[in-house]
């Protein structure tokens, strides 16, 4: 089964987490279909606008853990970081439709995103810290320029999920809507752009974004270094083995 599905219609590409059965977590395979349509939809001249969704019920609970233990990420040209750096880099308009949970990175790629709608069920999490990890996607930049220092160092250090009107009082996202309906508003949005002239959408955001691309890019791969050596320290192993093993982790010699 394709987990990522690929719609393009309108000059709108929307590219669908497809796994509901897992809550949308993210494989490898997952992060590849998305790095490889966000690298063609760059210069394809029929995607003037990017849309990425999930269902009505999840967005994402961020990396599948059992895959990502079986396949950590190797270098910056592994799926994840070719992902993550398509998302900061992409030239055109971006946005989200974020319905029930959005987790890990199905809320740090928000960040990266010009539009983000979010149904009255999302609920959006951060918890790196509590996977023994650190903060990705230029999330340790990001969060605290929208959010603040002091509400950002609430989210990443104590990893609590916040609902979507926290979301939309922070201007995390553009507007709180029923779950039935998030998904249509989004396209509908993202068609409005789409008819609008690409070069002045680009060039807008060009100049909106471009001052902070370089020290986004930087930020993302220190957090990744940081991220690739925790992955094999005592308190990311305990942390994923007390997932697998449905039981709360025990951090008190780590």
């Amino acid at each position: 089964m394709n987990e990522i599905l690929s719609q393009s219609e309108a000059g709108v590409l929307t590219l669908t987490f497809h796994r509901v059965e897992r809550k949308n977590s993210i494989n490898v395979a997952m992060y590849d279909a998305l790095a490889t349509a966000i690298e063609r939809a760059v210069d394809d001249a029929a995607t003037r606008v990017l849309l990425i969704q999930g269902h009505e019920t999840v967005f994402s609970a961020g990396n599948d853990i059992e895959d990502f233990l079986r396949n950590p990420p190797a270098g910056k040209d592994s799926p994840v970081f070719r992902f993550l750096r398509g998302i900061a880099t992409f030239p055109k308009p971006l946005l989200a439709a974020v319905c029930g949970p959005a987790v890990g990175v199905g809320t740090t790629l928000l960040f990266h995103c010009d539009l983000v709608y979010a149904g009255d069920n999302a609920a959006f999490s951060v918890p790196f810290v509590n996977l023994g990890l650190c903060p990705e996607a230029a999330s340790s930049l990001l969060l605290p320029q929208i959010f603040g220092y002091h509400r950002a160092a609430e989210a990443l250090l104590l990893g609590e999920p916040f609902m979507a009107e926290a979301a939309l009082e922070v201007g995390l996202v553009n507007r709180v809507l029923p779950p039935t309906e998030c998904n249509a508003f989004a396209q509908q949005q993202a068609r409005k752009l789409a008819a609008k002239p690409l070069a002045s959408l680009v060039t807008t955001k060009q100049l909106m974004k471009g001052a902070q691309q370089e020290a986004v890019l930087r930020r993302m791969d220190e957090e990744g270094a940081h991220f690739g050596r925790m992955l094999g320290e005592p308190a990311a192993r305990e942390a994923m083995t007390a997932f697998m093993e449905k039981r709360k982790p025990d951090f008190s010699q780590l």
